[in-house]
């Protein structure tokens, strides 16, 4: 709707035409209400047996869970990463996530520093040594493609009896920010570890965050 709304409202200032506001007031209900459906956080203590399987596994696979489980990053992101994304020769590890040509990011916030901690250290360790590639995770993604579906399915699959009903993949990052919501994480700051838009026109102003300051906030 975002789209088609920018679009009706470009040919209109570019044709003269009077402004129509086909999209605009639209609504479509709260499905969030449903409980069955919504994504559900994993609780802390799944999140530790499966982060103790995936280490004893030790594979491709695991290391991207790993990787999604102490880092907050959607699934999409965390597939199309690049070696080069990945500093750790550094005080303070961490992952240097930015748009590439085989990989778009959802909006201009998610493009963002995020430190290694934990089991996304542990991780991102062993996706370095291992790969023979460029990429992360070769097995999902490569030069002009990334199979985050697949990888989605195949990781769900895996997933599905270690955790409660109604948790994905993707619920890591529903638990990521009650974490940091947990340790009383500063909303900027969760905001900014988890690429989700910041409101405000003041918190766009600067350079951001230093990396030993959200270091110390993921740690």
């Amino acid at each position: 709707l975002n789209t088609l709304r920018t679009i009706v409202n470009f040919t209109n200032r570019e044709c003269g035409l009077k402004d129509i506001n086909s999209f605009s007031g639209m609504y479509f209900g709260e499905d969030d209400l449903n409980t069955e459906t919504k994504r559900q956080p994993i609780p802390w203590p799944v999140i530790r047996s499966v982060q103790r399987e995936c280490e004893e596994l030790n594979d491709e696979g695991r290391w991207l869970i790993a990787l999604i489980s102490d880092s907050g990053m959607r699934l999409s992101e965390a597939v199309g990463l690049h070696k080069d994304d990945v500093v750790l020769d550094h005080e303070f590890p961490h992952i240097i996530l930015k748009p590439h040509p085989w990989r778009r990011l959802k909006t201009r916030g998610s493009e963002r520093f995020i430190p290694l901690v934990g089991s996304a250290w542990w991780a991102a360790e062993r996706a370095i040594q291992s790969s023979t590639t460029d990429f992360l995770f070769p097995r999902y993604c490569n030069e002009t493609e990334c199979k985050s579906n697949s990888a989605s399915a195949a990781l769900n699959k895996w997933l599905s009896p270690r955790v409660p009903k109604g948790c994905v993949i993707h619920s890591f990052r529903h638990s990521f920010r009650d974490r940091l919501r947990a340790v009383e994480c500063p909303q900027e700051i969760t905001d900014r570890l988890g690429g989700w838009s910041v409101g405000g026109i003041g918190e766009r102003y600067g350079s951001g965050f230093p990396i030993e300051v959200l270091s110390k906030w993921m740690k």
